[in-house]
């Protein structure tokens, strides 16, 4: 398999995010970011860098979705579902960006602009739970609920 093969899916997906997918494709063929507004398919919650990092290696790979990280701007982005305000509200160290708000991403297999995917998208439309990403953040980090050791 092509590495260009490897992160279609991811690609297709993030791609119909956008309200011209051909857009998305121009600007990624250009080596740029595409800028895509969210609140169509997910809300980006942001945090600096150092924390995300202790929050993204506290988190199980399946309760994560797509997570954008931009080194030189000591940030990254979380995909989250569309009423992850709310309940992220009281985090700290977390900032949902509004509906509507741009989000520069470069492909799944790419870095741009020295932005990159920490947790690419995969095409499968999963979102990071709110509830668990809150978790992370807290101090002691996200646990399984006790039934699951049941």
């Amino acid at each position: 398999m092509r590495f260009a093969e490897l992160y279609e899916a991811g690609d297709a997906w993030l791609a119909d995010c956008h309200a011209h997918p051909n857009l998305v494709r121009e600007a990624w063929s250009f080596q740029a970011a595409a800028p895509i507004r969210t609140g169509t398919s997910w809300l980006a919650a942001e945090s600096s860098l150092v924390p995300g990092m202790k929050a993204l290696y506290r988190m199980r790979e399946e309760h994560r979705g797509p997570v954008l990280a931009d080194p030189p701007q000591d940030r990254m982005w979380w995909l989250v579902p569309l009423n992850a305000a709310d309940e992220l509200a009281d985090v700290r160290q977390v900032c949902v960006q509004p509906a509507g708000s741009v989000l520069h991403c470069p492909p799944t297999g790419q870095q741009v602009w020295g932005r990159f995917w920490l947790s690419r998208p995969d095409g499968s439309g999963l979102l990071t739970d709110p509830t668990v990403l809150g978790a992370a953040f807290g101090p002691g980090g996200y646990r399984l609920p006790t039934e699951a050791f049941a």
